[in-house]
């Protein structure tokens, strides 16, 4: 329920802040060009709070928090006072109307370089690159145990999660990487990861187990760091600074560990007998875990503990440092998800990939659980998904007003009215099909 409340929590959250960001862009340029705005509304439906200020601009918060709108005075929705027809959106000239369009996704742009940029000042913690004795497709490319990833198609790697997510793009697409790699003798040497090798009809989870490269949990000892407030572990009495013996008479060496004793024992009997030594002495506390759902759809038994320290690299950088590194990031980002829509209209990825509000609630509360730095990260990512789909020429999104503005700079006047209408109707099917497979994906996610 914990958990439930918080995904709520940090969804709103990450809404608010986006889709907030998103129409001020809107908004201020619109201004800029002297437009009268005449209400300003965070969400859809019913308004639970309102107030207007001196320019007669009503902002509102309202009831369904999936978007927002920039509502302009223009004469195409009502009648317009003679004295105000100067500020008048309709009247405007082109160029001035499409940069009002192009606003909010700009304005994501800039709120993602910016989180990305406080990201790499207050140091985002990860891990060292390094994998343990690999499988599948990685075994397969001559990959072998300690091999330290220096770089992914000649793009320097500083961390874990920068190569997984680099690896999990190209899966998408079935295409080898070329890996230059310092093994564990010291040597560099350059492999290739031969993903085009990948089965067809895997994605996600299963395709990056397939090439199987795993990380080499850092040496961390199997002390507790911290409890889930409503986890197993807090429920049988274990406290945080015990260090876990063993489970099931199972010797545990380090927290690494841990996670695979849990799954190989609770595939019999989900109540495990865990040792732990307290204060000098040794006790034994039954401890029965709990299945969870991860973002991904995969099912693990989970105790509900967390290591201490356990992260190995930092990726942080001093004020002048993080503004390329910034940009960097969110050019790659950006690379990313537009290869994967194109791969996606083509037929090449599967829709199934399409994620929802479900899936983006949970990776919210997880990265938020992770630290600041995680959730600037995360709000990046989801920032420049926003402003990419926004871009696309679908009438009632951003791109499909800009295509209308071209069709019209080329032509030189506007696209008729029952034209417009036509394409907004077409428009909204085809997002609320996008939106409700997105659902279906994340529901068929959590029932698997």
């Amino acid at each position: 329920m914990q958990t439930f409340f918080g995904s709520v929590w940090w969804l709103i959250v990450t809404l608010g802040l986006l889709i907030t960001f998103h129409e001020y862009g809107h908004y201020v340029v619109a201004r800029y060009f002297g437009v009268k705005v005449t209400r300003f509304s965070i969400g859809f439906g019913k308004p639970l709070w309102s107030r207007h200020n001196r320019e007669g601009t009503e902002f509102t918060i309202s009831a369904i928090p999936l978007g927002g709108y920039v509502k302009m005075l223009d004469e195409r929705e009502g009648d317009v006072a003679p004295q105000d027809l100067a500020g008048a959106h309709n009247r405007k000239p082109v160029l001035q109307r499409m940069a009002i369009a192009a606003a909010g996704p700009a304005f994501n742009l800039i709120f993602a370089i910016a989180a990305l940029w406080l990201m790499f000042m207050v140091g985002r913690p990860d891990f060292q690159p390094v994998i343990a004795e690999p499988a599948g497709i990685a075994a397969e490319s001559g990959f072998a145990a300690g091999d330290h990833l220096l770089a992914l198609d000649g793009e320097p790697v500083e961390a874990w999660s920068e190569a997984i997510m680099t690896i999990a793009h190209s899966a998408l697409a079935r295409r080898d990487v070329q890996v230059e790699v310092r093994d564990a003798a010291g040597d560099r040497r350059d492999r290739t990861l031969r993903l085009s090798r990948l089965p067809e009809g895997i994605e996600g989870t299963q395709a990056l187990d397939a090439v199987g490269l795993q990380l080499r949990a850092p040496q961390i000892a199997a002390t507790i760091g911290g409890l889930a407030g409503d986890g197993a572990a807090a429920a049988a009495g274990l406290r945080v600074g015990d260090r876990i013996v063993s489970i099931n008479e199972q010797p545990v060496r380090q927290y690494a560990d841990i996670s695979p004793l849990i799954q190989q024992q609770a595939a019999t009997n989900p109540t495990l007998s865990v040792r732990v030594e307290r204060d000098g002495a040794n006790l034994s506390l039954p401890v029965t875990v709990r299945p969870h759902q991860a973002a991904d759809g995969s099912r693990r038994w989970v105790m509900g503990i967390e290591a201490s320290d356990a992260y190995d690299a930092v990726l942080r950088h001093g004020p002048l440092e993080a503004i390329p590194a910034a940009l960097a990031d969110a050019w790659k980002s950006t690379k990313n998800t537009v290869s994967v829509i194109t791969r996606m209209v083509t037929g090449e990825v599967s829709a199934k990939n399409l994620s929802g509000v479900i899936t983006i609630a949970q990776v919210a509360n997880s990265s938020a659980q992770m630290g600041i730095a995680w959730f600037l990260s995360f709000l990046a990512v989801i920032s420049l998904n926003l402003a990419i789909l926004n871009l696309l020429p679908v009438p009632v999104l951003d791109g499909g007003h800009l295509l209308y503005y071209l069709i019209e700079l080329i032509k030189g006047s506007p696209v008729s009215e029952r034209t417009q209408i036509a394409g907004q109707y077409v428009g909204l099917i085809v997002l609320v099909a996008m939106m409700g497979l997105a659902f279906y994906n994340d529901i068929l996610r959590l029932a698997s």
